[in-house]
């Protein structure tokens, strides 16, 4: 929120910027520079000793006047030479000298102005300028006023931007919200944007969205949920039929031939029930909105996980390994029925593929516990690490018999590990397989 903010913000204070220098430029570019402007206005006296006093005398009298002014004046008045003159101004000034126009020159407290442009005064006079120094000029009282009027004219500006910049900005909020929580997978949330908003359009969409996306996933879950409910009861007539036709009443025993195929039915019917409840329970994480968090040990939770593993083969190494902080010891805080459910996933899903070492690890950090299971098979490709959470997605060498499965162990480790605010991620692991790391942080913050 706080980046959308500022790439918010931003563009809005530069366009103020922008607008105000472009204002205040049209203002000087009609009005002239205000800083000189207020120059002229404190140098008020000495020009008018020069136009209504010096320049009011015959051409005789012109450089006695001077005099008197200099006399009588508490600033130099001086006569240098054009070019000499010429050298202290900037290229403005300089065509404004040549004119015959008074220049203020602010910074430096002085102004300039030439005697003639005929040499009518007296012999080479339109070669010399008249230079007045050390004029009543407060310069930095100038840079004040005009920064006060700039600062005006950008607050004339922002106001009617403010209002504009405060309704967009809180319609984006409200969108920002709504896609927040429909991430964190509160599907019904919807933006409340008024009809007259800018971006109402914009909000409509993402309603319309939020909606669709709600009502497939409820119907994905509905039909799951279904499905998997009714299945039961054909698969219980089965199995009884499959019971009977072994165990027959007549005492006919089926041959050694058919005995097989009731044993491959049976077995294909425990896979099916198998599939039914795996996909119950996927439908009742789907449906918990929360966890019932209870404090956890570490080390009760590492035995039990290995206690309820199918037997380990004798030519499978399990090692486990437990680091626990000794001097900040933070509880491992969860639902322990769900931690051991895809935890135990994780180790059965190794077992499958390991070949001789399986390295189980159980480590606090900072403010989470972190749960490593690692094997030596043959990995996970980097392309399929992100697909293999997804419901019945299962790699090429998993669709086969001697590994079983249905593609919904690593799914549901998925779903329990976001019901803890937490991650998962796959990596190549140090003995050469696949290393899956969960990591569960602490649900009481």
């Amino acid at each position: 929120m706080n980046r959308l903010f500022l790439r918010f913000l931003l563009p809005v204070l530069l366009s103020i910027a922008f607008a105000t220098m472009l204002v205040y430029a049209v203002i000087i570019g009609i009005f002239g520079d205000p800083i000189e402007k207020n120059a002229e206005r404190q140098a008020a006296p000495q020009i008018f000793l020069i136009e209504q006093y010096i320049d009011k005398a015959a051409t005789d009298e012109w450089l006695a006047r001077l005099n008197k002014v200099r006399e009588v004046s508490q600033v130099p008045f001086e006569l240098l030479p054009l070019p000499q003159a010429m050298e202290k101004l900037d290229r403005a000034q300089r065509a404004k000298l040549r004119q015959g126009r008074i220049v203020v020159d602010a910074a430096n407290r002085a102004l300039y102005r030439r005697v003639d442009l005929d040499g009518e005064k007296y012999i080479g006079s339109d070669e010399d300028v008249l230079q007045v120094q050390n004029l009543p000029i407060d310069y930095w009282f100038n840079i004040q006023l005009e920064i006060v009027r700039f600062v005006i004219v950008a607050l004339v500006l922002l106001i009617p931007i403010a209002f504009w910049s405060r309704a967009h900005w809180r319609d984006i909020q409200a969108l920002s919200h709504v896609t927040e929580e429909i991430g964190d997978g509160n599907l019904a949330a919807r933006a409340g944007v008024a009809s007259t908003a800018a971006i109402y359009p914009l909000a409509q969409q993402i309603n319309q969205m939020g909606g669709r996306i709600e009502q497939l996933i409820n119907s994905q879950k509905n039909l799951l949920h279904s499905v998997s409910h009714e299945l039961r009861t054909p698969i219980a007539r089965l199995e009884f039929a499959l019971e009977i036709l072994q165990d027959s009443p007549l005492g006919i025993q089926p041959s050694d031939k058919n005995r097989l195929r009731i044993q491959a039915m049976q077995a294909d019917l425990s896979e099916l029930n198998s599939l039914v409840s795996e996909l119950l329970n996927m439908a009742k994480l789907d449906a918990q909105g929360q966890i019932m968090v209870e404090a956890i040990d570490a080390h009760d939770l590492m035995q039990t996980c290995i206690q309820h593993l199918p037997p380990v083969p004798g030519h499978i190494q399990l090692r486990q390994v437990l680091e626990l902080s000794e001097a900040r010891r933070l509880p491992l805080v969860g639902d322990r029925r769900l931690l051991e459910r895809a935890i135990q996933n994780l180790l059965k899903n190794a077992l499958k593929y390991a070949e001789k070492n399986i390295v189980f690890t159980l480590k606090q950090q900072a403010n989470a516990y972190i749960v490593i299971v690692e094997d030596d098979g043959a990995g996970i490709p980097e392309a399929d690490r992100d697909k293999i959470f997804e419901p019945f997605y299962r790699l090429d060498r998993s669709r086969d018999r001697s590994t079983g499965g249905f593609g919904l162990g690593l799914a549901i480790v998925k779903q329990i590990v976001t019901l803890h605010r937490g991650s998962i991620r796959i990596s190549q692991a140090s003995i050469g397989g696949a290393r899956f790391e969960i990591n569960i942080p602490d649900q009481t913050a």
